[in-house]
């Protein structure tokens, strides 16, 4: 490099057609260098926070009320005490308008929504099953129940219409079981969450019975009502306002003839003072004492269905979850079409391989009677154990580009380097 710089020639044609090789060279290889690790903690969690807050779109994962208007729209309802709730049109999966759509809050029974999209296509409604004693085990104390006895046999059907309509979950449980476990459906509705684009949604009973860390979103809620309604069987119980449930024998060892029993959804069946909502289609409500009133609620109209879901009512006012999704429904119909959409049900299905994972086999862990709060930690880990392999897999691929960047760079330094050598002495010997 001395020698060049003595020079009072310029370089030759060649010369200076190697180094600018170089420079090529050495920016290539520059730009192939991966970002700095701390750009996400060196973790990918930065990442992962970021894309899971913006599910469904950038606005349904800012704080407090979501709306875009038009000229004539409609105002929202003024006395709204949701802490959180979504509108949206169940045909296109617009977001009409949202409230804190992603706080995470205790479902209560509107995770029965996620229990039956996940549930519901394994088994034909006339299959028939005699109930043991296995099969109920584990029933969280003070459980809403629809009368399910063991050593009884029901159909498919029967049990459906148990959770549907009285919310059972001795009948959840029945299914569950049916499905190889509970822990091994559990397992289950979380990877179909996770299919579903539902991220706020972490499950650890199948009926939404209050634990510790079970939670899920107004959007995920709405997610998992407008894949229902997408099948048909789910449509048709969601929507049956009463029918007959199976007797048969008591603990007693007296026989109980088939009762009746009606949709604890008030917007359905006009129950307990609330006016039944014109076009009402279901979904589905909750209550426990951690989660408050729940609700999801469909609705068609000239062609149109829209969705509503509220999350735990502050007014403390009799029937509001009813109330509010009343006025809800009704400002979405008025709404459509005259209103930008906040965001989207349509979210991409996850990259990563945990969310369709197959569960874990049946005959794990609740069959041998764990509570849902031993089976919290069970089945959570092993979704996080591919995002992490994943990550490793990124990781090494980007060192894997750019090590190969600063070695075909590397060659093309050592390339030049020597043709500028042999140029220098080719000139030399001809007195240049």
């Amino acid at each position: 490099m001395n020698a060049f710089r003595g020079s009072r020639r310029p370089l030759p044609r060649p010369l200076a057609a190697a180094a600018a090789g170089v420079a090529a060279a050495c920016c290539l290889a520059a730009l192939a260098a991966p970002p700095a690790a701390a750009a996400d903690g060196g973790d990918g969690s930065a990442a992962d926070a970021s894309s899971s807050r913006a599910v469904g779109g950038a606005l349904l994962a800012e704080p407090g009320v979501q709306v875009r208007p038009e000229a004539d729209t409609p105002s929202l309802p003024s006395d709204l005490s949701a802490l959180s709730w979504t509108v949206s049109d169940a045909r296109s999966g617009e977001v009409l308008a949202a409230k804190d759509a992603h706080r995470e809050l205790p479902p209560a029974s509107t995770l029965k929504t996620l229990f039956a999209d996940t549930v519901l296509p394994r088994f034909p409604a006339t299959l028939r099953h005699k109930v043991t004693d296995n099969d109920l085990a584990g029933l969280g104390e003070g459980s809403s129940l629809v009368g399910v006895q063991p050593g009884q046999t029901y159909t498919v059907a029967d049990l459906w219409r148990g959770v549907f309509l009285a919310s059972g979950n001795d009948a959840v449980h029945v299914l569950a079981n049916m499905n190889g476990s509970v822990a091994h459906t559990v397992a289950d509705m979380q990877a179909k969450a996770r299919m579903l684009g539902a991220d706020d949604t972490h499950v650890v009973t199948p009926d939404g019975y209050d634990e510790p860390g079970q939670v899920s979103s107004a959007y995920d809620l709405a997610v998992f009502a407008r894949t229902g309604l997408a099948d048909r069987d789910f449509a048709s119980y969601a929507s049956t306002k009463d029918a007959q449930f199976p007797g048969g024998y008591d603990d007693a060892g007296s026989y109980v003839p088939s009762f009746g029993i009606e949709n604890t959804n008030r917007l359905l069946t006009g129950a307990k003072g609330v006016t039944p909502y014109p076009g009402l289609i279901g979904v589905k409500n909750g209550y426990t004492t951690n989660a408050g009133n729940t609700l999801v609620a469909a609705a068609r109209r000239g062609g149109r269905t829209i969705i509503v879901s509220l999350m735990n009512p502050q007014s403390g006012v009799y029937n509001a979850v009813y109330s509010e999704a009343s006025e809800l429904l009704d400002w979405g119909f008025a709404a459509a079409g005259r209103t930008t959409s906040v965001g989207t049900l349509n979210a991409a299905p996850p990259a990563h391989p945990a969310d369709t994972a197959t569960a874990p086999a049946a005959g794990g862990a609740d069959a041998r009677g764990q509570s849902g709060r031993d089976r919290q930690d069970e089945t959570s880990t092993p979704t996080d154990r591919p995002r992490e392999a994943a990550a490793g897999k990124a990781a090494a691929h980007a060192s894997t580009v750019s090590t190969a960047a600063w070695s075909v760079g590397g060659g093309l330094v050592l390339v030049a380097a020597a043709c500028a050598i042999l140029l220098r002495r080719r000139s030399a010997g001809k007195g240049h």
